[in-house]
């Protein structure tokens, strides 16, 4: 039986559920979120709280059953709190700056990389090589993330590029050569 499945997801007052259809839609401080169900599993609201049901216990119900759970409640936990990912940048003149909905990278080569921010996403600059990605969709912020290390990523002999923050880059040795 799925643990995680059967656990119910709590809700404050701040944050309103609708359930219709095969959809669910969560509206809270930070932004409203949708979810198109898969058609075998169900959602149910009892007091402030969301219930998950399965139909049956085949391994295709068993797997959807703790994944429908777990998108609801990063839903509900985005739209009250939000998410966010520290990233890092490392390089002599590496640096970044938000202009409107573009982030500005110069990431070492001869032009600026400009970056257009998806709706729902914010780009925070702490200093010039430190970045705070931060949004109510878990899954698009990671995305974005991982959008903006893939302009430069990070590379193994000088650990020069962009990182998450607290990634542990592996190390090469350069050349031995006398």
């Amino acid at each position: 039986m799925s643990r995680i499945g059967k656990k119910p997801i709590p809700f404050s007052d701040r944050v309103k559920v609708e359930i219709a259809g095969g959809s669910i839609s969560v509206e809270g401080p930070k932004g409203k979120l949708s979810l198109r169900l898969h058609p075998s599993m169900a959602v149910k609201m009892e007091d402030s709280q969301l219930h998950c049901i399965r139909p049956s216990d085949n391994k295709l119900h068993r797997s959807l059953h703790g994944l429908t759970r777990t998108l609801i409640a990063n839903m509900i936990e985005g739209v009250t709190k939000g998410f966010e990912k520290k990233m890092e940048m490392i390089g002599v003149g590496y640096r970044a700056s938000v202009q409107g909905r573009n982030l500005s990278l110069m990431l070492g080569y001869s032009h600026p990389l400009i970056f257009p921010l998806p709706d729902g996403i914010h780009v925070s600059v702490e200093s010039q090589n430190l970045l705070t990605v931060s949004g109510a969709d878990k899954q698009q912020v990671g995305e974005v993330a991982a959008k903006i290390r893939s302009l430069r990523p990070p590379e193994p002999y000088k650990g020069k590029g962009v990182k998450y923050a607290g990634e542990r880059i592996r190390r090469k040795a350069g050349k031995a050569g006398a």
